[in-house]
């Protein structure tokens, strides 16, 4: 691994750190000012103080005490240029603590950034891992979208 491979991926442990200890504020630092998080819903909060204060509210309510855990196989990490890295990853989240319960992996794909005061995270994306087949009707018939 790289030396700025490494540098991308402790952005990436730090930001699983301040989720653990259920600080937003050091979890939005990571972010650039205008970075755009999606969640696995769909959702978009667009800049850092949204971020932040997202997930204020969701690390004093509904995910409380709640970990991140990294998923299996090692993070992609590709630079596009010097200073842009994307990186897709595997990762999961606990709400008791403990190991990652069903239905809470994801594949989360981060845009990441040099800036002057290091990298960070410009771009979010949170995908749940879901499987294609529980769409299908009884018969075989599969939804479809739109």
């Amino acid at each position: 691994m790289t030396e700025r491979q490494s540098a991308v991926l402790a952005v990436l442990s730090e930001l699983a750190d301040a989720w653990n200890d259920g600080d937003a504020a050091a979890y939005a630092s990571h972010f650039t000012e205008d970075a755009d998080y999606v969640t696995f819903f769909g959702m978009n909060m667009p800049g850092r103080t949204a971020i932040e204060s997202a997930h204020r509210s969701l690390f004093e309510g509904p995910l409380k005490g709640s970990k991140l855990v990294a998923g299996s196989g090692e993070p992609k990490v590709r630079f596009v240029r010097p200073d842009v890295a994307i990186v897709v990853s595997g990762g999961g989240s606990s709400l008791s603590g403990g190991q990652p319960e069903p239905g809470r992996e994801s594949t989360l794909t981060y845009v990441l950034v040099e800036e002057s005061g290091g990298w960070r995270v410009a771009s979010f994306q949170n995908t749940r891992v879901s499987d294609p087949a529980a769409g299908a009707r009884p018969g075989g018939e599969r939804r479809t979208l739109g």
